[in-house]
């Protein structure tokens, strides 16, 4: 059962052939063999799974059957749940408990799903690798002696997923913190359009960014999860009200005689990526050719310079967001002489490096010296790569780029700061524009590690993103089974 995908499972549930509690004790079982070693989870609820499990066998055999019922998934660490511990994978709320529900976890109740636990991250969900997690960092189930790692920020959740720990979960992505986790382990990673997928009750880091997205093991399971993820949510501000319908199977985009225009940026053309992801990445172009796709060259002039306003927004935002944790309503408290010692305190003992790192950046580049030759300025070029985007797509129809540029690397690899936030460069463009992007598996690379490449769409255009994201999925053709790549 743990190699059942999402589709298949729900087949198998609706005909009995299983049940929630089966396939759900099938997942317990393996996160008892394998939880402590992918250090996968920060929290696990066994408990609340099985009774999850148990309500979703009740509404299948008296035909009131949701949309997801019975599927058992990871819910990053970062999602409030109410009752549940919901850390962020930080010191400063090691201990937090909240009493209400985040809206997107609320929905993956609401659609029957199981929940087997909070996945870890980056603390904050800052960084690359999720090594910045207080709680230590999960771990890639690909060559698992080897030890490399899960990506991040949604590290626990990929690794979750990968290794069969869950079919599918919850991530958020800031930066490229979905695709790039899935990229290098060889699943699906949507971060959809800005908006279209409520914030609500999820832990901030950057909130002009910060996107919910779903990561699953094919292209359909993720269309799935979105499909339940997506929607208007009045609770929060920056919501959209347009209504995206997904239904799975996803339909053809490409052959049979249809038409579409299938964008290559240029300016990457120069950017250094291994010889795998090159070969890989004009294969998938081919294949794409090969059904009728138009491969046209488009220009985003300023996208290189996306990584640097990037570093500018995201800090300045974290810093006003971060500000809140200061000992006194909720989190850690360290006791000071006065106030402002406590608050000196608790944030030097609750906050990891990399969180304190970009909070200094933050509020530097908002400090009043600063703000226009900083911020504004980031703010500008955020703006033109908007715009560039926009008239990209009045000469292509979607976007095709690598997720990045190389496969997953050892968890104990020796990068500098600068070093890890390059590794963004494919990714935050498309948050800085808010626009809808797939990361999807292209291959295997000389050492048989996965590698994803990316379909980018206009705003609210992530159906087709996802459409053509499966043809490139047909094309790669890679098993990603959990037993397949565990060898057990």
């Amino acid at each position: 059962m743990i190699d059942l995908t999402i589709t298949e499972a729900l087949k198998k549930l609706q005909s009995g052939e299983i049940s929630a509690t089966e396939l759900t004790r099938a997942h317990l079982d393996r996160i008892e063999k394998y939880g402590d070693e992918l250090n996968c989870y920060i929290t696990r609820t066994p408990e609340r799974a099985l009774a999850d499990a148990a309500a979703a066998d009740e509404r299948i055999k008296n035909g009131t059957a949701r949309a997801l019922d019975g599927i058992p998934i990871a819910m990053k660490d970062l999602f409030a749940t109410k009752g549940i511990r919901t850390t962020a994978a930080s010191h400063m709320l090691e201990n937090f408990v909240p009493e209400y529900e985040s809206t997107i976890s609320q929905k993956f109740i609401d659609a029957g799903t199981v929940l087997l636990g909070k996945s870890n991250l980056d603390e904050f969900a800052m960084g690359t690798f999720s090594k910045t997690s207080y709680f230590g960092a999960p771990i890639s189930p690909w060559q698992l002696e080897r030890r490399l790692n899960a990506g991040g920020s949604s590290g626990g959740t990929t690794s979750a997923v990968a290794s069969g720990l869950a079919m599918g979960g919850t991530g958020t992505d800031t930066g490229g913190s979905i695709r790039f986790p899935c990229s290098i382990t060889g699943l699906v990673g949507v971060k959809p359009t800005y908006g279209l997928c409520s914030r609500w009750g999820c832990v901030a880091f950057a909130s002009s960014l910060d996107t919910p997205g779903p990561i699953a093991r094919t292209v359909d399971d993720a269309a799935l999860l979105l499909s339940v993820m997506a929607g208007h949510d009045a609770k929060d501000s920056t919501s959209s009200n347009v209504k995206t319908e997904i239904s799975v199977p996803l339909q053809p985009i490409l052959g049979d005689g249809k038409k579409l225009r299938v964008g290559i940026i240029k300016e990457f053309n120069d950017v250094k990526i291994s010889e795998d992801m090159k070969n890989l990445f004009e294969k998938r172009v081919a294949d794409l050719k090969s059904l009728g796709a138009e491969i046209v060259e488009v220009s985003i002039p300023n996208i290189l310079d996306a990584l640097a306003a990037y570093y500018v927004i995201a800090p300045a935002e974290a810093s006003s967001n971060l500000a809140r944790y200061d000992g006194v309503r909720y989190g850690l408290r360290v006791e000071g002489s006065d106030i402002y010692d406590t608050f000196k305190k608790t944030r030097a003992a609750g906050f990891g490096d990399e969180v304190k790192r970009r909070m200094i950046i933050g509020t530097a580049v908002l400090s009043s010296s600063s703000y226009d030759v900083y911020f504004m300025q980031a703010a500008r070029v955020r703006r033109m790569i908007a715009d560039s985007f926009n008239r990209a797509f009045d000469e292509c129809d979607l976007i095709v780029c690598p997720s990045g540029a190389n496969t997953a690397l050892p968890l104990d690899s020796d990068l500098t700061p600068l070093e890890y936030y390059a590794l963004d460069l494919f990714t935050v463009a498309m948050n800085l524009a808010g626009i809808p992007a797939v990361s999807v598996p292209c291959g295997l690379a000389s050492n048989n590690l996965p590698l994803g490449m990316q379909v980018v769409g206009k705003m609210f255009d992530d159906v087709r993103v996802l459409q053509l994201a499966k043809h490139i999925e047909q094309f790669a053709n890679i098993d990603n089974r959990p037993t397949k790549i565990m060898g057990k």
